[in-house]
């Protein structure tokens, strides 16, 4: 889990720095504009959001706070998936009610819970207890995958909205581009969610987001070096690396605790 920690810590530095440079919360990513344009002390509420990143993602990097570090992250990546709720309702009034409205906004909530649950995952498994019950342990699974349904579906339910960031020297074209990640996506949450190569998937699914940080979310950081929106997109994605790595890290462990049992079970009988 130790490469999906690094990434996941380091990416959550990054953001913080982010907000904590531009003094607010990154607009595309950490969407509290949701809720209204004029929020009291929001300047505020952003610098101590962003300490918080950059301390809980320093503290996730040692093995001494590591435990603290992980708990620390969980918070704020939970609070940053209320952010756009209000959108459920005001977006349809504005481009129309439609399922792709819907699937969109989700994907937005979606964004910050597969980080809050890979946060969740660390601590837990550096618990005194660290296994989770299989109650939990099927929650997380759904969770995941539920999120990385949404964000396929997002990608062919907005075709024309996802072409633009498609790189135009790729061959194929745009839309065969789109239609391709958003069916990896879904293939990669069917697969968290079965258990039927879900490490592997789970592994792609941090190795495209990977791909995607390199070819689409890096070149318009050097387009526009002052948009905050650009380097927190980068930062949110490499943070997504590291959450589906750590998953995948998981799902191994939890993978091999069951052959274990089931191999010892004859053994003791």
């Amino acid at each position: 889990m130790r490469v999906g920690v690094y990434v996941f810590g380091l990416a959550s530095i990054a953001a913080g720095i982010l907000d904590l440079i531009w003094r607010e919360f990154d607009p595309g990513h950490q969407p509290l504009q949701a809720w209204g344009d004029h929020i009291p002390g929001v300047t505020v509420f952003a610098c101590i959001a962003a300490l918080w990143l950059i301390a809980g993602g320093a503290a996730i990097l040692w093995r001494r706070t590591e435990h603290f570090g992980a708990a620390a992250l969980a918070i704020p990546y939970g609070i940053f998936a209320l952010f756009p709720l209000p959108r459920f309702y005001t977006a349809p009034h504005y481009v129309g009610y439609n399922a792709a409205v819907y699937i969109g906004v989700m994907s937005s909530v979606c964004q910050q819970i597969i980080l809050c649950v890979a946060a969740a995952i660390v601590w837990k498994s550096l618990a005194a207890r660290g296994a989770l019950s299989p109650r939990t342990d099927l929650l997380a699974r759904w969770i995941v995958g539920f999120c990385s349904l949404d964000f396929g579906l997002t990608h062919l339910t907005g075709i024309r909205f996802a072409n633009p960031f498609v790189p135009k020297w790729l061959p194929l074209g745009a839309t065969s581009w789109t239609v391709l990640t958003g069916i990896a996506f879904m293939l990669a949450g069917l697969a968290i969610i079965s258990g039927v190569l879900d490490v592997l998937a789970a592994r792609l699914l941090g190795l495209m987001l990977l791909v995607f940080s390199v070819l689409v979310l890096t070149p318009p950081i050097f387009a526009s070096p002052h948009d905050h929106a650009a380097w927190g997109a980068n930062a949110y994605n490499l943070t997504a690396v590291g959450a589906a790595w750590i998953v995948a890290d998981w799902l191994a462990s939890r993978r091999q605790s069951v052959e274990n049992e089931q191999g010892a079970t004859p053994a003791q009988a």
